[in-house]
């Protein structure tokens, strides 16, 4: 379809039925076959939507008046969600509706980009009655209006701040102590940092919180070294917020949009919080990846030790084990577990969680998956479970090959993106590898992201 073609124009105002919904949870409206993304939008509802946008494939509406609205279609109860806040994208959704348009998401995927048009996906395992206040940790902008402070999240496709005193998806202790430390910094005058003229000090606030040991980590990341008043702000957070085992400091200078810079300093406190999941107790720092929904994460590690089917004598390689969450998990019921990890920092946090929970039957080595395990398999450490987590951007091709020449009898894929899920269950399908099903799980509740697991065994033969 060339431009000329296209059935809409710009700023025209239309009639749509949507159809679908995106990946990141736009109604798709098509008009003479040419699709038509429009936040808001639900399937199966009508509506008057304004073109924004018109490129040669697809275009872009704003929802201007519903005229048939869906079933599954609630109230957002949040007073900014409606205002833009990026924060979420689907609490006009019910939850039943979201669970469900996570299952089809991770079912169409699989088909489309992985040609695996038999594998069950199994319904999402949701967090209940009660799908709010989850976030374990929460990292937000700082900007200033009239003057003072204000915190908050990006505007859906900006970077303004949309002003918020409180988020019904952040737990409340961290949500109450970003307040607190807001109140403070505007106390003693803090500037906020200004992106366009890299000039002011404070960059983000954030609040790592234990839920289930009730400590509190407060993050500054700050545009230099400098931070006036340090001492007495240090001492108000202190007296302010009664949960709190540390202040860290870090410093971003750099013009970017990654929130933490290279330089990390506790500026009060601990160097760490603690918390558990299920038995297992962890070590938290302030750079540390550490799951942000303590409850769902023990559905997600339970489903991974589920689909590892360990009896006690079984060798398990973590190919992405990170601070040892999944690792220490597995050692629970395994002979021996090794971690394997590229970032040497959470490799020492790795052993020292292991060392906080008594563990030695798991080793933890530093370098690239795709190196460091067959450098194993030369030292005579054959796997019978080999588990991934990667990030977004799927596993390394050099690492999914080496699986498929290792041949364990099973593999356990945590993704926290259909998309590449996708991709690598096809790769090691074609490389011998039966794909037995995958579980969704909701990890991040009026958002659009989804985890699963995958469980692959090793075809006979083999």
């Amino acid at each position: 379809m060339t431009k000329a073609n296209v059935p809409v124009s710009k700023n025209e105002i239309i009639e749509v039925e949507f159809t679908d919904l995106t990946h990141d949870g736009a109604g798709v409206a098509k008009v003479d076959g040419f699709p038509l993304f429009v936040p808001n939008g639900l399937p199966g509802e009508k509506a008057q939507v304004k073109v924004v946008g018109v490129k040669k494939g697809y275009g872009f509406g704003r929802l201007m008046e519903l005229t048939e609205a869906s079933g599954q279609r609630v109230d957002p109860p949040c007073p900014v969600y409606k205002r833009g806040c990026g924060g979420c994208q689907l609490q006009h959704l019910s939850y039943e509706g979201q669970l469900e348009f996570k299952r089809k998401q991770v079912e169409d995927v699989l088909q489309r980009i992985g040609k695996l048009d038999n594998v069950p996906v199994l319904p999402t395992l949701g967090m209940g009655d009660e799908p709010w206040r989850y976030r374990n940790k929460a990292q937000v902008p700082v900007g200033e209006r009239e003057g003072q402070l204000i915190t908050g999240f990006f505007r859906r496709g900006s970077h303004e701040i949309v002003e918020m005193d409180t988020c019904i998806i952040t737990g409340d202790t961290a949500d109450e102590a970003i307040q607190a430390v807001k109140d403070i910094l505007n106390k003693y005058g803090i500037s906020p940092y200004e992106e366009k003229r890299h000039k002011g000090i404070i960059r983000h606030v954030i609040a790592r919180f234990g839920k289930t040991t009730n400590e509190l980590m407060i993050v500054l990341v700050t545009n230099g070294k400098d931070l006036p008043n340090r001492k007495k702000i240090v001492d108000d957070i202190v007296q302010t917020i009664p949960q709190v085992k540390s202040v860290v400091q870090n410093v971003n200078t750099r013009r970017t949009n990654v929130i933490f810079g290279d330089e990390t300093k506790v500026i009060w406190g601990s160097e760490y919080i603690y918390d558990y999941i299920g038995d297992i107790k962890f070590a938290i720092s302030a750079r540390s990846f550490y799951q942000i929904n303590p409850q769902q994460t023990k559905v997600l590690y339970d489903q991974a030790l589920k689909y590892a089917e360990l009896t006690g004598d079984e060798t398990v390689i973590d190919a992405y084990c990170g601070i040892g969450t999944i690792s220490l998990f597995l050692a629970q019921k395994a002979k021996k577990v090794y971690g394997v990890e590229i970032v040497p920092e959470a490799i020492e946090d790795a052993r020292r969680n292991a060392e906080l929970n008594g563990m030695d039957n798991a080793e933890f080595a530093v370098g690239e998956s795709e190196v460091v395990i067959p450098r194993w398999k030369e030292q005579g450490i054959t796997p019978d479970v080999i588990v991934v987590d990667p990030p977004r951007k799927g596993c390394d091709e050099a690492l999914l090959q080496t699986i498929i020449e290792m041949k364990p009898k099973r593999v356990v894929y945590v993704s926290c993106n259909p998309s590449t899920l996708a991709r690598d269950l096809r790769i090691l399908e074609d490389g011998g590898f039966k794909t037995v099903e995958v579980q969704p799980v909701d990890m991040f509740p009026q958002t659009t992201h989804v985890e699963c697991v995958a469980q692959l065994i090793v075809k006979e033969g083999n």
